[in-house]
């Protein structure tokens, strides 16, 4: 176990090199792909077929041996600065190796390699090559929906960030049960199914009395009319099994002419029939980083504040991706976080499972490929590539549209430590336990932990050393 950890700090250790040979203004250089015709036809068509022995191999649940991690790591940073220099070339060649040594079955290195290989071998193409349409295929809605599912089953991810906000929502409502006639309004703007309501349904009836009921309502917003007549199918009839709780949910549409995707007007007046003293609790997990700017984050920000709500509860993806990022910078940050996403599944579902292959096919893989073929765009104005920030960031900006930050209980520190221990428990290796270390601001449940962070204002769900998530919670100035 010790040499494997090694290894991977190895692998990841490369990047520091690679980076600082490849040069400061590569940003500035204009991309050039080559199409599958003209002087690069026959190499573009051998790479080609080299992937797709990969690709049968894993059909038939073949695995590769012998493949060293650290030379596949290698060899990518070399293709990943072959690519951004336009050495063809020397990336086609590289490529080509790098197919015949990956694997979507194999060990965590082989499969993350696999899905940057596609998106390097992409880039050197252009949009309008039918290999490019190959290589790029998104899943269907149907199995994006279901690589989420299985995610959400298998790993503490998502339910990590669902159950602290929850649980700081719960804490809001309580503060101000005395006036707020026991009623509480949540306003989510990403409702992604509504896949984060159930428990907290469920926690509010536990405090309901048969004689006194809680009224809950959500307004959400969704992507679609499909999303959001589901959304609304499946948590009504989900609380009419709580009698104690009177539930209403009501669904907004992302706008789609609307940079931000998101219809203020319509928010607003929403929250003018808010019932007397209602509890309001805003919910922007998992959203921001959808949000085109920067200036369209500060828009949805200051209508959050102008809501005056009790709690604002803010969960995003840790780490250092933009637009404005360079290649490189995108590349390697991706590289790192993917990796550690790639090496938990494997403690969460065993190498032959076809629920492993969807999530990292249908979810992680679609997101690298598309991380990696993002375009670059000088005014700023579109931008279909994911910002992630590390706290810090997302701090100074809070603070700087009207929010302070609130410390984060002690209940939702032991509700992640029991969720850590639950899944260890019942997906993991029996080898696996939950415990405590010596500093009390880290929690571990196998190679999953919870980092208490920002002097206890913010929680983090990490792999090994790594930040995955972090959640934190916010009141109006």
């Amino acid at each position: 176990m010790e040499a494997m950890e090694d290894d991977h700090e190895k692998l990841l250790n490369l990047s520091l090199a690679i980076v600082a040979d490849s040069g400061g203004d590569q940003s500035k250089r204009k991309r050039r792909r080559r199409d599958h015709d003209g002087c690069e036809e026959g190499k573009i068509f051998r790479l080609l077929q080299m992937r797709e022995q990969m690709l049968k191999l894993d059909r038939h649940n073949k695995r590769k041996e012998g493949n060293d991690g650290l030379h596949l790591i290698h060899l990518l940073l070399i293709t990943a600065t072959a690519v951004i220099e336009n050495d063809t070339d020397s990336a086609l060649k590289n490529l080509y190796e790098l197919y015949k040594g990956v694997s979507l079955n194999g060990d965590s290195v082989q499969r993350v390699v696999a899905y940057f290989s596609d998106g390097l071998a992409a880039r050197l193409l252009t949009r309008k090559s039918p290999f490019f349409d190959m290589i790029m295929k998104e899943p269907t809605a149907e199995e994006e929906f279901s690589a989420f599912i299985n995610l959400y089953r298998v790993s503490p991810y998502y339910q990590f960030a669902h159950f602290t906000a929850n649980q700081a929502i719960i804490e809001a409502f309580e503060k101000e049960e005395e006036w707020n006639n026991r009623a509480l309004h949540v306003i989510d703007f990403d409702i992604s199914y509504g896949f984060q309501w159930p428990s907290l349904i469920q926690s509010l009836s536990e405090k309901a009395t048969g004689g006194n009921r809680i009224s809950l309502r959500i307004t959400g917003f969704g992507r679609s009319p499909e999303e959001l007549q589901e959304t609304e199918n499946r948590l009504g009839s989900f609380s009419k099994g709580f009698r104690n709780l009177a539930f209403d949910f009501q669904g907004l549409l992302r706008s789609s002419s609307s940079s931000t995707g998101t219809n203020y007007s319509d928010v607003r007046q929403r929250i003018k029939k808010r019932s007397n003293n209602e509890t309001v609790a805003v919910n922007i997990v998992f959203h921001l980083n959808t949000v085109e700017n920067n200036f369209k984050i500060s828009e949805t920000l200051n209508l959050v504040n102008s809501l005056n709500p009790a709690v604002v509860i803010l969960a995003e993806q840790e780490g250092s991706r933009s637009g404005r990022s360079n290649f490189l910078s995108r590349f390697m940050e991706s590289l790192h976080y993917c990796a550690a996403m790639f090496d938990s599944l494997d403690d969460c579902l065993p190498l032959e499972s076809a629920e492993r292959l969807s999530i990292e096919k249908n979810h992680l893989g679609k997101e690298i490929k598309t991380m990696l073929n993002y375009e670059d765009h000088d005014n700023g104005e579109k931008n279909s590539c994911p910002k992630y920030e590390r706290l810090e960031t997302w701090k100074e900006r809070m603070e700087r549209h009207g929010f302070e930050g609130v410390k984060i209980s002690s209940k939702s520190v032991i509700q992640a430590k029991l969720l850590l221990k639950m899944r260890t428990t019942q997906y993991y290796s029996p080898v696996l336990q939950s415990q405590f270390d010596g500093d009390n601001n880290v929690i571990n449940g196998g190679g999953f932990q919870v980092f208490e962070r920002d002097e206890g204002r913010a929680i983090s769900l990490g792999w090994q050393n790594r930040y995955l998530l972090t959640a934190s919670v916010w009141q109006c100035s």
